[in-house]
């Protein structure tokens, strides 16, 4: 085997080929900084947020008024993953493989696919958990997959409504499903998989659903069960709740609220996610934004939603991701440890540059699969939860 990685490459992108297009998801549907991907990891960088702004009559005067100043948000995003997957053979290893055995490359090429997998996955994962942890509202029936019913696509349309009442843009809005979402899209949405009716045989022919009612459909592994909090019998404690309000008072009841949890209050229909800190006794949650619908007074019931499979819909705008290879100690000027060769190899689905290392050791050879990357939801008004 050579002692640098040229003569890998056709095998390294097999095993790429292999994996990537499978498992993703929510990594292609979510806006990159490249700006953010070259800080640090640990490092904090400031991502700006422009407020909501209110309209003002119109009154001839000598000079316009004196207004117009706002004061922008801001939101921190970390590169707070530094992953590696190592594989590694010695001489005899390989010599056996290669004497009547499959041969050594053939092995290799799964072993990088699983290391792109393993990697691929757990972005997947860490992008759909902030998402949920960061949304405005939910909607969708706990432990009923969505898209259940045939002809039926109300869970489209209020999806589109939470968002359009959050002022999300029209364009280039994504849905992240679970597999049993898609299973029902694909087995029961016969308007889908009837070219006739779809005007595409997409479906039909090769299982690709790619825009429904004006979403971009994605398929992730990294949709995961969410187990509700144990709160109960809790109610809003002292105060004024108005239209808009983010923060909640929990008084009398018992057990944890959790990020991700979603909650119902006495008499209204909308269901808000949790963000921020859990609590685990009487004390404040906080909603996400842009908070309450409706107005609320103390001593209004609030109940935990039960435990479900959080689907997303969101705006693309909302969600950053930003993915580097791991950053290198300098010596004399120049990024540099003991690897003996080291190239990138770019995912074309994705985007995501996958680092590779050699290290020679004694009478044996490591390879390196290396990625950095963090992930921040900087508008949490243009991202909802669908149910499961």
């Amino acid at each position: 085997m050579a002692n640098t990685l040229t003569g890998l490459i056709p095998t390294i992108y097999e095993g790429l080929d292999q994996v990537s297009r499978e498992m993703i998801g929510i990594i292609p549907a979510v806006n990159r900084d490249s700006q953010v991907s070259r800080a640090a990891k640990g490092q904090q960088v400031t991502s700006f947020i422009t407020p909501a702004v209110t309209a003002s009559d119109i009154v001839p005067a000598v000079t316009p008024p004196n207004d117009g100043d706002q004061t922008l948000g801001s939101l921190q995003l970390t590169i707070d993953n530094a992953k590696r997957v190592p594989i590694r053979w010695n001489g005899e290893e390989q010599l056996g493989l290669n004497t009547g055995g499959p041969g050594v490359n053939r092995v290799l090429a799964d072993q990088f696919a699983q290391g792109f997998r393993t990697l691929a996955n757990a972005i997947e994962v860490d992008v759909v958990t902030k998402a949920v942890r960061a949304a405005s509202r939910a909607y969708g029936t706990p432990g009923t997959a969505p898209f259940g019913t045939a002809g039926d696509f109300t869970d489209f349309s209020n999806m589109h409504m939470i968002l359009d009442n959050n002022g999300a843009p029209m364009i280039d809005r994504q849905m992240i499903l679970g597999s049993a979402a898609i299973n029902n899209l694909r087995g029961k949405q016969s308007v889908l998989f009837k070219a006739n009716e779809a005007g595409t045989d997409q479906l039909l022919r090769d299982g690709i659903i790619a825009r429904v009612e004006g979403f971009d459909i994605h398929n992730s592994a990294g949709v995961k069960p969410i187990v509700k909090g144990t709160g109960a019998s809790y109610v809003l404690g002292a105060g004024s709740y108005p239209v808009g309000t983010t923060w909640l008072a929990l008084a009398t009841g018992t057990g944890t609220v959790n990020p991700g949890d979603v909650i119902t209050l006495a008499g209204d229909a909308n269901k808000y996610v949790v963000v921020g800190t859990d609590i685990s006794a009487p004390g404040t949650i906080t909603i996400g934004s842009p908070g309450l619908r409706q107005a609320h007074a103390a001593g209004d019931a609030v109940t935990l939603s039960n435990s479900y499979t959080p689907n997303l819909a969101f705006s693309r705008s909302s969600i950053v991701l930003a993915t580097r290879a791991p950053a290198l100690p300098v010596v004399n000027g120049v990024p540099q440890d003991s690897a003996l060769d080291r190239i990138t190899v770019v995912d074309p689905v994705s985007g995501i540059a996958f680092e590779i290392s050699t290290y020679m050791q004694y009478r044996q050879v490591q390879y390196e699969i290396a990625l950095a990357w963090g992930a921040a939801v900087v508008k949490p008004d243009f991202v909802a939860v669908l149910q499961g």
